[in-house]
């Protein structure tokens, strides 16, 4: 979809949908552009309210036309709720649940009134990012595998931003470009996601990795199988024993001349492209949702070429260890101990706690980079759906680093939780055999990732271990996000890193 700003008035604008946004507050009088717009419409829009046929309840919608009266060829009426609850999280859903009713309707192009969507807190450029993000998030679809398309409506080819007033033009540009950017490396996440593991597979993250840095102008760096075995990284190698894939090391690099001159920040995803459980066979039952085990990786690719779009003055590296956990005669046993690349034994006790394996030897190897801060995200533990549900992820380590999380998170809607690292829960997993055991009890499972993680991260570097299991995918649609991949952490990571010299 095209993307692009408009000055000029809402009654002599030309498109095949209008976006107006209405406030449920109770009083049915019209201000500013939109009572012009009324006026010019005989007062339809009033009349409309005042018989109660348009509640504006949040996300409610309802078309009108204009029959000529005006160029558009309909209005979409979208509810704001209560002016008490808005917020650009609003703002993004009723622009996907607008961009979705104008595809419903076979609008060939969709036009959003931002002055109508003012409530004299949000910053013009922040309400244009998120109407951006929300439109082009909400008509977000993955066909490439589908063949069959019949009533099918194609989506509208482009999206404009309108305002009467022309100082606010310069805004809304940047804001479209931020939400437009972020909206794109978002649906790159998803699409990795979405696909089948027999088609994303190592080597595809690999090439995916490859094409971005091409068209951005990062740096990429391959570790292949013998660079790995070269460093001596066991605990990925581990992991990596029972595929015919072999496992690399996805390293890209934003600024990375200037490093010297910036804040490093080094962000780590896990790539386990399909997941059986190794050894410690998961049930049959579910199991084809494992090609979404690579969650945390797609977040970084997406996160990163979003970094390198919108210039962001920092140094940030993203790490994304790849590989499948396959079953095989060659592959790692429960009980057996492998040395990492910090030189820590670890005894396997679950072939299927893989995951922290691959990060561990990762954030080791962030530490060549004299990182400012690390933080990993990943789909770790299943225990993190019984806490937390639908609606947060799990952070545990440095709290400074959970505090600009949990800022970005309420901006973005991607939220995050704290959980505690006592010294406690890190005694739990030292094995009686090795110097570390990859799980410890049952009950705080998600703790325990995150207690054996925190062994491998380098010393006095702050550090965050995100995990976002069940969050990757999600079996119900919700505005600005379909039915499966949900490329969360894309949008948190770089509402955290623009905001880093705040």
């Amino acid at each position: 979809m095209q993307t692009r700003t408009e000055v000029g008035p809402l009654e002599t604008h030309v498109t095949q949908a209008l976006v107006l946004g209405i406030f449920d507050n109770g009083d049915q009088s019209l201000t500013g552009p939109i009572a012009q717009l009324d006026a010019a419409l005989g007062g339809q829009i009033r009349a409309i309210l005042t018989q109660g046929d348009f509640k504006a309840k949040a996300k409610e919608t309802l078309a009108l036309y204009p029959h000529g009266m005006i160029p558009a060829k309909r209005i979409l009426l979208v509810g704001l709720g209560k002016p008490s609850a808005f917020t650009t999280e609003t703002v993004r859903q009723i622009a996907a649940t607008a961009a979705q009713r104008a595809r419903e309707l076979g609008a060939e192009d969709l036009s959003i009134a931002i002055s109508s969507l003012e409530d004299g807190e949000l910053s013009a450029e922040s309400v244009a990012q998120a109407a951006s993000e929300g439109a082009l998030l909400g008509l977000y679809r993955f066909e490439e595998q589908k063949t069959q398309f019949e009533g099918r409506r194609a989506d509208p080819l482009q999206l404009t931003l309108l305002t009467p007033d022309a100082d606010m033009r310069a805004e809304l540009d940047e804001g479209l470009h931020v939400g437009a950017v972020v909206a794109e490396s978002t649906s790159l996440a998803r699409d990795l996601v979405n696909r089948p593991a027999n088609l994303a597979t190592p080597a595809h993250l690999v090439e995916t990795a490859r094409e971005i840095a091409s068209s951005t102008g990062l740096d990429c760096r391959i570790l292949d199988k013998p660079d790995i075995e070269a460093l001596g990284m066991g605990l990925l190698l581990s992991v990596n024993a029972g595929s015919g894939a072999p496992a690399q090391m996805v390293i890209l690099e934003h600024h990375g001349t200037r490093a010297a001159d910036l804040p490093t920040i080094v962000l780590v995803g896990k790539g386990i492209t399909f997941d059986t459980g190794g050894i410690s066979l998961k049930s049959g039952a579910g199991m084809e949702r494992m090609k979404g085990d690579m969650g945390g990786a797609a977040a970084v690719l997406g996160a990163m070429r979003a970094v390198a779009l919108l210039k962001l003055p920092l140094h940030v590296v993203g790490l994304a260890p790849v590989t499948e956990n396959m079953l095989d005669a060659r592959g790692t046993k429960p009980g057996d101990i492998i040395r990492s690349l910090k030189g820590l034994t670890v005894e396997v006790i679950n072939t299927d706690a893989e995951g922290r394996l691959i990060l561990a030897d990762s954030l080791t190897y962030a530490g060549e980079f004299s990182p400012d801060a690390i933080i990993d995200i990943a789909t770790l533990t299943g225990s993190r759906i019984i806490a937390l549900g639908d609606h947060a992820a799990a952070v545990m380590g440095d709290d400074a680093l959970i505090e600009r999380l949990r800022t970005a998170g309420d901006v973005t809607g991607e939220r995050v939780w704290p959980l505690p690292l006592f010294e406690a829960y890190k005694e739990e997993v030292e094995s009686d055999v090795a110097d570390v055991k990859n799980v410890g009890g049952r009950a705080g499972g998600t703790i325990f990732g995150g207690a054996f993680l925190s062994k491998f991260v380098p010393d006095d570097v702050p550090w965050v271990h995100i995990d976002i299991a069940g969050l990757e995918s999600s079996e119900k649609a919700k505005p600005y996000a379909p039915k499966g991949a949900s490329g969360f952490g894309v949008r948190l990571f770089v509402e955290m890193l623009r905001r880093w010299e705040d």
